[in-house]
């Protein structure tokens, strides 16, 4: 029995009629009906969807500097459980990732794990201050070949600087993926501005603190002919913003979080500070909004925005509380729950928004491609007819801050093969790919021998 050969037999491809699937060497080798079992392990795919391994253009992994809120082995991990084969590691790390070095020291820790693929996304400015830009320049050169770059967490506030950022990435097809805030409307901000915050007392955050900065930037993106990409679009607002945009053929595209696809502000009444999030829950309107969006096409990707922190920064009163929820090992059932089970959209749709597109915004080749022969085998299985119930403790992620704790979610991740190789069987996490070059290791200065 052949360790890298695997046939699996009988699964719906992208929820459309069975079929089975030859995976030999990391490659898909063949597909169709009644292939031939060889030597290959056999895995029983009925009733199961196959559908391309997912990618993240939003993950937290928070290595180096905060290893207490979680790992890059950590948070890899329950990207595998999630589903997910890629996984774009923001730059808000302690070093931020706004030199060559720390992309690379990032890089090498997730081929080092083994159970995705870690894309660093460097920072645009110095130490993420919005000051003066990043080596954008040698953070693609270098071995991790950043194509994405944001300051996720702190907007990109001066027009000069953003304008600079977008003229800087052309040059090797980058973009640039701003978060969308702008910061004099929001100091203080606790939650969503509306009746809730009225009511409970809390600073408001209101929608056009994130739709005025999405304006602008679409327009500078025009100007300058370039890339941009809208971080976690909370509003009814922006949505239509950017459909204004691609109907005027800006290059823009935008990503909504999983939470912000089904949580409303109403949830903040119980004061849990388990809701807290950057941008923050919003009303029922634009839930609906954001659901639209999706499903017809303005909003390209979903992004989990996956933001682990220890239990004391989320254990504690609301105003002191630090912004941000789990979400990798969650996506894939809202999603379901919200898009495909509502009928807006179908798993072709599910695979579109999860990978295929994801993979085209972050410049990833081998991963977002058709489940045919000859492409590489980025594989997922998932059980649509599963029901599980949220237990953050029985989670990878180290982060124990999932809105959905205690929830019943649809849909399960039943095997994820990256690369060819099963790194979950299952269920569970199998073993991890192994590179057969050597992986670089990150000295204590985070700097890559041979580098």
């Amino acid at each position: 029995m052949a360790a890298n050969t695997y046939l699996i037999r009988g699964a719906a491809i992208l929820g459309g009629a069975a079929e089975d699937l030859l995976i030999r060497d990391g490659v898909i080798a063949a597909r169709g009906n009644g292939l031939a079992a060889g030597d290959a392990t056999v895995i029983d795919a009925a009733g199961l969807v196959a559908l391309p391994g997912m990618v993240d253009v939003h993950t937290h992994l928070r290595e180096p500097g905060r290893e207490d809120a979680e790992t890059v082995e950590t948070g890899t991990r329950a990207a595998a459980l999630g589903g997910f084969t890629a996984v774009h590691a923001m730059a808000n790390s302690n070093p931020v990732a706004d030199t060559a070095g720390v992309v690379e020291q990032v890089h090498s820790l997730g081929r080092a794990s083994g159970w995705v693929d870690v894309r660093p996304v460097g920072a645009v400015t110095v130490g993420l201050a919005g000051e003066q830009l990043a080596e954008l320049g040698a953070m693609a050169d270098s071995r991790a070949q950043v194509r994405m770059f944001s300051d996720d967490g702190i907007c990109v506030h001066d027009p000069v600087l953003m304008r600079r950022a977008l003229e800087y990435v052309k040059a090797f097809d980058g973009v640039v993926a701003q978060h969308a805030q702008e910061p004099r409307l929001t100091a203080g901000a606790q939650m969503n501005e509306g009746a809730v915050s009225a009511v409970l007392g809390l600073a408001g955050w209101p929608a056009v603190a994130e739709e005025s900065i999405i304006a602008r930037d679409v327009l500078l993106t025009q100007h300058v002919g370039s890339r941009l990409h809208i971080c976690h679009v909370s509003t009814a607002g922006s949505v239509e913003i950017v459909r204004w945009a691609k109907a005027r053929g800006i290059n823009v595209t935008a990503e909504v979080t999983p939470h912000h696809l089904i949580l409303t502000d109403e949830l903040v009444r119980s004061y849990d500070p388990v809701y807290k999030v950057n941008p923050p829950l919003r009303t029922d309107a634009d839930v609906q909004a954001l659901r639209e969006g999706l499903a017809d096409g303005t909003i390209d990707v979903v992004g989990t925005d996956h933001a682990p922190h220890p239990s004391e920064h989320k254990e504690c009163e609301w105003a002191q509380a630090a912004m941000g929820m789990t979400g990798l090992e969650t996506a894939l059932s809202v999603v379901q729950e919200t898009m495909i089970e509502t009928g807006l959209m179908t798993w072709a749709d599910f695979a579109r928004v999860t990978s295929f597109t994801p993979a085209r915004i972050g410049r990833v080749a081998d991963q977002g491609r058709p489940l045919e022969a000859g492409e590489p085998a980025n594989v997922i299985l998932v059980d649509p007819a599963a029901r599980w119930t949220v237990d953050p403790h029985k989670m990878a992620t180290m982060g124990r801050n999932s809105p959905f704790k205690g929830r019943e979610l649809p849909g399960s991740v039943v095997a994820t093969f990256f690369k060819g190789h099963p790194t979950v069987l299952n269920g569970r996490l199998n073993t991890p790919y192994r590179y057969t070059e050597t992986v670089p290791a990150p000295d204590s200065t985070g700097a890559v021998s041979g580098a």
